[in-house]
């Protein structure tokens, strides 16, 4: 049996309601939809063969009418001629094609209704497929986006990345202490002998050097006085 079971259920279902109830709404939806494009096809097809018996009844009513009109120009004829048995029998003829017509119009009145009927269910019908189709495709999509959502937070929540992330953690942490350690080692520490000593040699380059730059400059200075 399908979700709808008459057509006043499709019209006045409240889609919200069916959707908020249901396990798998994205399914739901689907077979909602295809339960009203299934009756809306049935519709359709009963209000076309609604417009075929119309239009062939209208035929009949027409058919008659004229074939009344003859009838009625028939007696017409018979009262000229003086000839009152076949005007009576003529005015017989138009009488019961009168009444026979009279009939067939309160079936097409009545297939008129019919048809108005058929249009208001189909323009019903039409509304809520279309309201179903543009909340199914917000399923869709919501459905797509949860379940990126879900793979992302996965992913976040992975414990080989939470285990990477904290080897990394660890390696910083081990890197860290290394650096404080040598940092510290520095730390309240004056020059060592070998630093002095050092200093001291470059310090006698450096003497050296100047003395012997200023005995240069010193034997020029002669030699130009001598000159």
């Amino acid at each position: 049996m399908g979700i709808f079971s008459r057509f006043s259920d499709i019209v006045n279902a409240n889609i919200n309601a069916v959707l908020e109830k249901a396990e798998d709404p994205e399914k739901i939806i689907r077979l909602m939809i295809q339960e009203m494009e299934d009756t809306l096809v049935e519709i359709r097809s009963a209000a076309a063969k609604c417009i075929a018996d119309r239009k062939e009844l209208g035929r009949h009513i027409e058919h008659l009418e004229r074939e009344a009109a003859e009838w009625s120009n028939r007696a017409e004829l018979a009262v000229r001629r003086e000839r009152e048995d076949l005007a009576r029998a003529a005015l017989a003829e138009k009488q019961s094609i009168g009444d026979r017509t009279a009939k067939m119009k309160l079936e097409l009145e009545s297939l008129d209704g019919q048809l108005d009927k058929f249009n208001a269910d189909i323009t019903q019908l039409q509304s809520k497929l279309d309201d179903a189709k543009t909340r199914q495709r917000s399923i869709v999509i919501r459905h797509k986006t949860a379940t990126s959502q879900l793979s992302a937070r996965r992913h976040i929540h992975n414990d080989r990345i939470d285990e990477m992330l904290f080897r990394f953690e660890s390696a910083e942490r081990r890197i860290d202490s290394v650096e404080s350690e040598a940092e510290a080692i520095h730390m309240g520490r004056g020059r060592n002998l070998a630093d002095e000593i050092a200093d001291l040699e470059q310090d006698d380059r450096v003497e050296a050097e100047l003395a012997d730059l200023k005995s240069k400059v010193k034997d020029g200075t002669q030699e130009k006085d001598d000159v």
